[in-house]
């Protein structure tokens, strides 16, 4: 992470362990490619909780604050919305906006 740019991070539960490998392949192939292209994002990364193999994690980094919440306002935020949705209609999210402050 770097000092001063904002970070999308979208949390992803996917319950049943028999979806997993599926989810994975999706995200990696389809959808993670589509939210670069729409996003305009610097850079994304995913990962798979050790903690709790059901618990999926998207990262997204932004050039700062106001670019994050203008692409989060914008209609291809929508679309990837509906997107994962349709897709992945049991799998529950939440998302949350960060700003690293200070790196070491």
């Amino acid at each position: 992470m770097e000092a001063n740019k904002a970070y999308f991070m979208v949390r992803a539960e996917v319950p049943n362990e028999s979806d997993r490998a599926k989810f994975d392949q999706w995200y990696g192939t389809h959808h993670l490619p589509l939210a670069m292209d729409k996003f305009r994002a610097e850079k994304g990364w995913r990962f798979w909780s050790r903690s709790d193999p059901s618990v999926h994690y998207a990262l997204y980094q932004f050039s700062d604050m106001a670019t994050l919440r203008d692409c989060l306002e914008s209609p291809a935020f929508k679309l990837l919305i509906a997107d994962f949705d349709q897709a992945w209609p049991r799998v529950a999210r939440s998302r949350d906006l960060i700003e690293a402050v200070q790196a070491a």
